[in-house]
């Protein structure tokens, strides 16, 4: 009788001391978010680092069923200087694979397979602790700083937009980037599910935002690149690949008529763009964009 009580006694005080011990790991360490780990036709959540979301899309995944009426019109990230992350930067483990973000500040640039994520983490937390929206103009990445702001272009269009970086992810050796619903819609891939891009990543801080092209009406774009010889000019894509523009350049040339006479390839910074022009006023290059616009599908920008 006095052992089993005792034992009653030891019993209770390891449950005690199991309960204190919970309550205290609950309160001593940081809430870590969930990684979305994704093998190919599955996804499962298991408790990581860092977080991330997959492209995809797979099963439930997908577009949103109330989707804003023109994605086209929703404008790329603007690049401004912003604080890093201070968690979001830490190096981090995923399927075995230990990741470290490069935070050093020098240029990137990478050409690879580029993903998307869509309804399925609609409203979820990113990496960043913000709320991933599938219709905003983000990627998640595995090691760029977190925020940064990069260029993605679709080496067969020549289409580009600018994303701000703010999750992790993909972590699949044959991917390199996930897109939002919307960046992957603008570039044209978002029915194959993924495609072959290039990826630079931009400095805020030298950063000149390029003009919507204005009406007829409207003239005075902005002064936002140099360019061989005056007058307005249509940039219709950037390269790191000679030969990607070479080819677009071919291609538009047997699409586009007498207008192809004023494609040309020029460099600058480092980059291979397709341009036309020069054209002597703004209502000379709206009408040539529009031109571009319905027979290429491709929207350029407007510099001077």
């Amino acid at each position: 009788m006095i052992r089993r009580q005792g034992s009653d006694v030891r019993r209770q005080g390891m449950v005690a001391v199991a309960i204190v011990l919970l309550g205290l790991a609950g309160c001593s360490s940081t809430p870590r978010p969930s990684v979305r780990v994704e093998a190919p036709g599955i996804k499962t959540e298991k408790p990581a680092a860092a977080s991330t979301r997959p492209g995809g899309y797979y099963q439930d995944d997908g577009p949103g069923e109330n989707a804003p009426p023109n994605l086209e019109a929703i404008p790329d990230a603007e690049p401004k200087p912003e604080p890093l992350h201070k968690f979001a930067n830490r190096p981090y483990t995923v399927l075995g694979q230990t990741y470290t973000p490069d935070v050093s500040g020098k240029p990137y640039q990478a050409r690879g397979v580029a993903s998307w994520y869509g309804k399925k983490f609609h409203g979820q937390r990113t990496s960043s602790g913000e709320t991933y929206n599938m219709y905003a103009m983000t990627a998640a990445h595995p090691t760029l700083p977190i925020p940064s702001y990069v260029r993605v272009t679709n080496p067969k269009t020549g289409r580009a937009v600018i994303v701000r970086v703010n999750d992790r992810g993909p972590f699949h050796a044959d991917r390199l980037i996930d897109l939002s619903y919307t960046a992957a819609h603008k570039l044209g891939i978002i029915g194959v599910g993924s495609g072959l891009v290039e990826v630079e990543s931009i400095d805020p801080a030298n950063w000149t935002s390029a003009p919507t092209l204005t009406a007829p009406s409207e003239e005075k774009p902005q002064r936002v690149a140099s360019a061989e010889g005056a007058g307005y000019w249509l940039q219709l894509g950037a390269f790191s690949v000679q030969a990607n523009a070479e080819q677009l350049l071919a291609k538009l040339k047997v699409e586009l008529g007498g207008l192809a006479d004023a494609l040309r390839i020029q460099t600058v910074d480092g980059l291979y763009r397709l341009r036309a022009g020069p054209f002597q006023t703004s209502i000379e290059a709206n009408d040539a964009a529009m031109q571009l616009k319905r027979v290429t599908d491709i929207q350029p920008v407007l510099l001077r």
